[in-house]
This record gives structure tokens, sequence and C-alpha cells, in this order.
């Protein structure tokens, strides 16, 4: 294997995302210690068009597509990215070489006044960027107002300490990495706020052309997390996922790679929530994934995004 002698590796600009590069650059000094790794900072659309939610924008693509260029222009040779951020299906001559180990999967409630989503009053207004947590939401607490929220980390905690919601739910994940643990409330369990796709797991994202960069960036790769990443992105993949959809996948894993996934597919209003999940060991991720997207689809969940997407077009 030839250890090249210096990588670079795309990011967007977002504090949250310049720690997730950080942290796959320091584990690459580690692994080549004779390899210089830099970071190429970049501006995506994503983080420019903060006045509409994803959902009307055009989705999860914007977040990556001005890193893709980079990789394709040979200006980078890898982009990090948080996994439930990359669509499904990624574009001709890309490739996601690696998957790393995941941290936490959940939803967190942040809140200055209420330390659970069962104490928010009537009325009180909820922050939530995502479909998938405003369905969920209104489903189990309709008595509650959700509003949209955008931006970075630091703008969403900016706008609930300056009184414009009396909670907010973000990704736990994103959270602990910019060490604002303290502002977690609590964490929002499966069968509350089944997480996205992909949720608190990085992914590792290169052209395809770059076939000398496999071997070097596997050992990035934590099979168990890519595992159940595989069948949660196939879950949604079957489903047509995107941020158009609230759509739920989590998968866990047990100590002789047992696989359970969970799905989940709903209406933004809340009225329709449904769920199905199965089990299958661990080389079957992908097929795994299709069939809890069977059971769903059985149950109605093509109608229900049908009706989702009529809606918001």
């Amino acid at each position: 294997m030839n250890i090249p002698q210096k990588l670079t590796i795309a990011s967007r600009e977002s504090a949250l995302a310049m720690w997730q590069a950080e942290h796959i650059r320091a584990k690459l000094q580690a692994l080549y210690p004779s390899c210089t790794v830099d970071i190429l900072g970049m501006t995506t659309q994503g983080d420019q068009i903060l006045d509409k939610t994803l959902s009307k924008i055009g989705g999860k693509g914007l977040f990556i597509k001005e890193l893709e260029t980079a990789l394709q222009e040979n200006r980078a040779d890898l982009a990090v990215h948080s996994l439930k951020d990359v669509p499904m299906d990624l574009p001709e001559g890309f490739v996601l070489v690696a998957v790393g180990e995941r941290a936490n999967p959940f939803d967190a409630l942040v809140s200055n006044r209420y330390e659970r989503l069962e104490e928010l009053p009537e009325g009180a207004v909820v922050g939530t960027s995502s479909l998938r947590r405003e369905a969920q939401l209104r489903a189990r607490f309709p008595h509650l107002q959700v509003k949209p929220l955008r931006g970075n980390v630091q703008t969403r905690l900016a706008k609930l300490d300056n009184g414009d919601y009396d909670a907010i739910i973000l990704a736990a994940a994103g959270l602990e990495r910019l060490q604002l643990h303290g502002r977690i409330r609590s964490l929002l369990p499966p069968s509350d706020s089944l997480p996205a796709a992909g949720q608190g797991a990085l992914g590792i994202e290169i052209a395809a052309h770059r076939t000398d960069l496999v071997d070097i960036l596997l050992p990035l790769n934590h099979a168990q997390t890519a595992a159940c990443v595989t069948a949660e992105r196939a879950l949604a993949r079957a489903l047509g996922g995107s941020c158009q959809v609230p759509l739920g996948a989590y998968c866990t894993a047990d100590e002789h790679g047992l696989l359970t996934l969970h799905g989940l597919v709903a209406h933004p209003d809340g009225s329709v929530v449904l769920t199905a999940n199965a089990q299958a060991p661990a080389p079957y991720a992908d097929a795994l994934g299709r069939a809890v997207a069977k059971k769903l689809s059985d149950d109605g969940a093509r109608e229900v995004i049908a009706a989702v997407l009529s809606e918001t077009h």
C-alpha cells in the first residue's frame, strides 16, 4: 500500500463539520504519521439558504454538492459528512468508502425551562426543521406548536435563548461533539423520536476514480456501524427517503451481529404513523432494509409519502 505524502479533506465550514473533519484528520495522522492531512473548508448552498426548510429547497444534497466538486477536480481527496445529511443515492462518480463508529444516535430535547417533552404546556412552541421529528412530535403531543428552525447548532441555540421557542430538538451527537452536553435536557428514546437513517455516524466519501484511496481509508470503517447504517439507508432508499418525507430508520446490533431494524413513515401532521421492524444477520443488512421498507409499504407507506410530496410541491 502506497501511503500518500498528503491528503486533503473537504469540509463544510460550520463548527460541527470542522470538528468532524478534525476528528478524521486526527485518526488519519495516527494511522499514517508521515502523511500531512489538510482541511479545505467550504461554504455550501445548504449553509447559505437559511430562510427555508430543507424539504422546500431541494434537500440533503445541498450540503455536499460543493464538496463533491472539489473531490472531482482533485482539490480534495476525501469528504467527511454527517451521514444523515448524505443522500441515499450518491451521484454517479462518488462512493462512500467508510463509515466511522457511531456516536449518540438519538434526538435531544434542549430547553431553558423544561426537562422533558411531557412537561411542555399546551401551545408551547417547539423548533425543528425535520419533518421526521415534527411528525412524531405532533403524533405524541398534539397540544404543542411545532415551528421550523434552520441554521447551524449555534444559530439554533441562540434562537432558543432569545425566547423564540420554548424548546428545540437537535441531534444529540452534534451537541456532544461540540462539547455542549450541558444543553441537553433529555434524550428522546426511539419510541418517542425514531432517529434518521445514519444519525450519529460519519461517512467518508471519495470520487469513484480514486481507487488508490480505498485501502488507505478502510481502517476508518467500523464494521458494526457500517452494517447498521447499510440497513437504515437501504430502507430509506427503498421508500425514496429524502428531506421531503418524514422517515425514521434505526438499527442496532447485538454481540452476535444480529441486526434489529426499526422503520417509521409518518404524515408531518402526525395523523398517520406507520412503524415496522425485522431482524437479520449483519451480512444481510441491505436485504433487511428492503424487507422493513416492504412491510411499511404493505401498511400504506407509499400512499402517505405520495400525499406528503404532493402537498409540499
